[in-house]
């Protein structure tokens, strides 16, 4: 081996030591003594030195003129930076690259982002404000949330944002921090500022810290007034300056001085942004802070000093850059003429010069390219941001109260209401209340009269859950956040007189407000008020998923920082978008294109697709009308008959419960549990083999057939038009059969012939019999079992059969234009002719109910008989009767489920069924109608298909030629990703 000559080694060291930044360092800082950065500061003339420290600020949101008149400053004063105000994306941009294009070296462009480039720049996302941020105890989350300020503003054409807030706000009073702040516990809002400002700058960003030495504990707003500050240097330490402190040392780029009185850093009264003591003596010398710093708007009430005045003595009080400043030629002139007297030196303007172009040439300016501004906001709002931003508001939620009444379970025994107080309208909340149950809405405004909250708390009585959010309140304290006399009258009342759950939407502080709210059974507090926040909420109160936050301020002596109780998700349904479950939203487009070439193909008139993954529904749209008239559109709460997916809905969860409790054995014969097999060619059928499809049953029996007479006509002795006590089974709106022909049914289904040999052969028959099998096994009504061991504690409440007498027709989907049985439109009456026979209750077809119902009743199943906090069936009877019961014999069925085809994966997608993708030991079925549900546990996927193909006819077979449902089924499979 080589010797490597000690002179190189001597070199490399040198080279890497130049270049090496100490741990806690500002990165920037390894740009000081750059080629580029030299070079542009030897370019420069006196004026245009100073001219770098100062930050000039534009308006997007105006007009040309306000342009015009902006780039004139920018062209001849050469500032070194622009501060954004309000605008829309793709006009900011523009705008900025105009600026930079006017400039000889580029600008440093600012923005006020505490909550991301929402805050100043509009159609961008939301981020939550800091103190719903100091709630979150996952500071990852926060970290990942200043990486992708980052990356937006980067898009936008920014490359230094003033944030974070790193003020310990201990005044709740406080009226312009307040919310802004990560809290009133130092460590938390020092971590939590560190965590964005890293995400910033690990994403090229400059974050800027503000308001030292600490804004938190004012009584005025430095807007206005100057705001004093009158804590102790001890306090001060240990307080106010602790985040700055702990951000220096961790070697966040830049720090905002305020417009403070702190008598105990300068006593001389003197504005803290312009104080050396304060900057330069506390700030720089004392912590030992290396990076730059800037001051906070120059125009504000709170400096005290004259326009050009003001800015000289920032510089000499160690600011590096100056912001918001209002006359940049005064400013400039005030500088030069303070050179020329000897008050600041050019040698201290070079050094801050320097400090700019460093900041410059780290953020890369030094190769700058203008803003690419095509389909900017569609990147703004990319699906992976809005993710972020849902895992924050969830992360944030906060619960206060919980006398074992979250989540909310046991939903069978409730009868629930919701109260929006302070709303004006059914909100977000209460519209994601109802896809978990059946709840009743009400709104009291914040200008309610006594007479209205009078006329609702006797509502209210009929109820035995009231569920009430707090709406509409400010977000800083004047005039109480806004709270009104009749919402705190509301919530006491609500409290004393109901079972109830608060969630709080807005500052943590106006809680204060509300005396008795401590005494509800549970509450919630979201901190703001949007759309998305209201959904959120309302998922964690049905346990969607778990809450953790903890409260970063302290409202009272009820509510002190750092409470928060910890709250169990139940593996309820949540809902989201498709990335957040790890699939692509725009390949799952290829879904709408599918359903609406169905529309186009008149394959149906109408259809509704519900896709959910890992128990998150990612897709629920609807498409078309429900019938080629085009006069009522497809809605997610319509009822559509299920068809034969009844099978699996119906009887199915019913036997497998009683598989459970050992009152069904699979392998015992049929006759067990229907006796009239007994001494027929049926007695010896086994269960499982009827189950599975194989027991050598008939396909069907067209009962209602033979009971037409030789005319064609049905028989009078059988069907009447009207109702009577001898024609009491109603099959229709116009048809009722005597209920004496039901025992002529199940004798002739007795006596019918059995196929030569076991074989696949799917049968209904079997399932005429089991409604009165459960019925007779557990001693309770078949559909009153049902409803009450399944579907109303699912909360799958429009589960039902005969759906027209429970639903307004209009909500129903119509199916067939029945012209050869019962000659009518059919709409809530059963539309299988046998089922209909059944007075429309039967285990082979009959029952109705919306997308999101069936949803949850197959998620149970994917969940191995588990959801929202309850054990409906074992995982090891899921799992037996979702298996493939007899391959060898060619047949791919489960016990009652249907399966893929056999070998389905090396199927092409025209042969296939379901989807080529799908695993061996996914499970669904399918329904006459132009229904089928598909779970798969391998994927986690559930795909739901609702249309009513049959109408107006059976005859139309395109649902199955154009091979919709298979096609869209795989186009799901090809949009997860990997």
């Amino acid at each position: 081996m080589k010797r490597i000559p000690s002179l190189y080694i001597l070199v490399l060291w040198f080279l890497l030591g130049f270049t090496k930044v100490e741990a806690g360092e500002p990165p920037f800082l390894v740009y000081r003594n750059d080629p580029w950065v030299t070079e542009q500061l030897g370019k420069l003339s006196l004026e245009e030195k100073i001219a770098q420290l100062m930050v000039y600020t534009v308006y997007p949101t105006q007009n040309e003129a306000s342009k015009s008149a902006a780039l004139e400053v920018i062209k001849t004063s050469q500032p070194g930076g622009i501060l954004v105000m309000q605008g829309d994306p793709a006009k900011t941009s523009r705008w900025i690259n105009e600026f930079q294009n006017a400039c000889n070296i580029p600008l440093l462009v600012a923005v006020d982002g505490e909550w991301g480039p929402a805050m100043r720049i509009d159609s961008t996302i939301n981020y939550p404000y800091a103190q719903a941020l100091g709630a979150i105890q996952d500071t990852t989350l926060v970290y990942q949330m200043g990486k992708e300020f980052g990356e937006q503003l980067k898009m936008l054409g920014i490359q230094m944002n003033f944030a974070p807030v790193a003020d310990v706000n201990t005044n709740p009073g406080n009226p312009v921090i307040n919310f802004r702040s990560f809290g009133e516990d130092k460590q938390n809002v020092a971590v939590k500022a560190w965590m964005v400002a890293k995400g910033m700058q690990d994403a090229g960003v400059l974050p800027v810290a503000k308001h030292f030495p600490g804004h938190g504990d004012t009584k005025t707003d430095s807007h206005k007034t100057l705001p004093l500050v009158p804590h102790s240097k001890e306090r001060l330490d240990n307080i106010e300056s602790y985040p700055f402190r702990y951000l220096s040392e961790k070697g966040i780029s830049g720090i905002m001085t305020a417009h403070l009185n702190v008598p105990a850093l300068d006593p001389s009264g003197k504005t803290s942004s312009l104080s050396k003591k304060v900057v330069t003596g506390y700030l720089r010398n004392e912590i030992g802070f290396k990076g730059f710093v800037v001051t906070d708007a120059i125009n504000m009430k709170g400096v005290q000093a004259e326009p050009g005045r003001a800015e000289l003595e920032a510089l000499l009080a160690g600011n590096d850059i100056i912001e918001f400043v209002p006359d940049l030629k005064k400013a400039v002139s005030a500088v030069k003429l303070a050179m020329e007297n000897n008050e600041i030196s050019e040698q201290q303007i070079d050094d801050k010069c320097r400090t700019v172009l460093a900041l410059k040439r780290w953020v890369n300016l030094n190769q700058y390219q203008p803003t690419v501004t095509a389909d900017l906001t569609d990147r703004l709002n990319a699906p992976k941001f809005e993710v972020t931003r849902r895992k924050l508001i969830k992360g944030s939620m906060t619960v206060l109260k919980n006398n074992n009444i979250l989540p909310i379970e046991n939903l069978e025994n409730l009868k629930i209401a919701s109260v929006s107080l302070g709303g004006d309208k059914n909100s977000g909340f209460q519209q994601m209340l109802d896809n978990y149950t059946e709840v009743e809405h009400f709104v009291l405004s914040k200008e309610a009269s006594e007479r209205d909250w009078a006329n609702l708390r006797i509502k209210l009585e009929n109820y035995n859950l009231v569920i009430a959010s707090i709406e509409d309140i400010h977000r800083y304290p004047s005039g109480k956040y806004g709270v009104t006399e009749i919402q705190q009258k509301a919530v006491s009342d609500i409290v004393n007189e109901c079972n109830s759950v608060f969630v709080f939407f807005g500052n943590a502080y106006a809680l204060k407000h509300f005396d008795n709210i401590q005494h509800a059974k549970g509450l919630v507090v979201a901190y703001q008020e949007n759309q998305l926040t209201q959904e959120l909420a309302a998922q964690l109160l049905f346990g969607a998923y778990g809450a953790n936050g903890k409260l970063p301020v302290t409202v009272d002596e009820r509510f002190k920082v750092n409470d928060g109780l910890k709250v169990e998700g139940n593996r309820s349904f949540s809902y989201t978008i498709p990335e957040e479950a790890g699939v692509n939203s725009k390949k799952l487009l290829v879904v709408d294109t599918i359903a609406r070439i169905g529309i186009e193909e008149k394959a149906y008139p109408g259809c509704q697709v519900l896709i959910a993954k890992d128990g998150q529904v990612i897709y629920h749209k609807c498409f078309g009308y429900l019938t080629y008239n085009e006069e009522v559109p497809v809605q997610k709460n319509n009822i559509y008959d299920w068809a034969s997916i009844t099978k699996v809905t119906g009887p199915l969860p019913a036997i497998m419960k009683l598989v459970d409790e050992k009152k069904i054995d699979v392998d015992a014969k049929l006759s067990k549990y229907w006796p009239e097999f007994i001494g027929s060619n049926k007695e010896n059928l086994v269960l499982r083999e009827v189950l599975a499809h194989q027991a050598r049953l008939q396909a069907y029996i067209s009962f209602w057939t033979a009971t037409r007479t030789k005319t064609g006509e049905l028989d009078r002795h059988v069907f009447r038009h009207e109702p009577s006590d001898e024609f009491s089974v109603r099959i229709s709106d116009k048809l009722y059969m005597a209920p004496g022909y039901y025992a002529a049914m199940m004798d002739t289904l007795v006596r019918s012939k059995l196929l030569p040999r076991k074989k696949y052969t799917y049968s209904g028959l079997s399932f005429y019999l089991y409604p009165k099998i459960i019925e007779n096994l557990t001693g309770s009504d078949y559909e009153t079992y049902l409803k009450n061991n399944f579907y109303r504690p699912l909360g799958a409440t429009t589960i039902t059969y005969n759906a027209y007498k429970h639903f307004p027709l209009k909500q129903i989907v119509p199916t067939e234009i029945d012209d050869f049985f019962r000659h009518e439109a059919l709409c809530g009456f059963v539309h299988d002719e046998g089922a209909a026979m059944m007075a429309g209750v039967s285990g082979n077809a009959g029952l109705f109910g919306s997308t999101n119902d069936l949803a949850k009743l197959f998620q149970m199943y994917l969940q191995k008989g588990y959801f929202g906090g309850r054990r409906y069936i074992s995982e090891a009877t899921i799992n037996e009767f979702t298996r493939i019961q007899y391959p060898e014999n060619k047949n791919r069925r489960g016990l009652g489920f249907d399966k893929p085809l056999i070998d389905n994966e090396k199927n092409a997608i025209e042969d296939a069924y379901p989807a080529v993708s799908s695993s061996k030991s996914s499970f669904g079925h399918s329904g006459f109608t132009g229904t089928f549900a598909w779970a798969d546990p391998e994927n986690g996927l559930l795909y739901i298909f609702m249309s009513n193909r049959v109408h107006p006819t059976r005859e139309n077979q395109k649902l199955y030629q154009l091979n919709i449902r298979t096609e869209m089924h795989q186009a799901i499979y090809n949009s997860i990703e990997n």
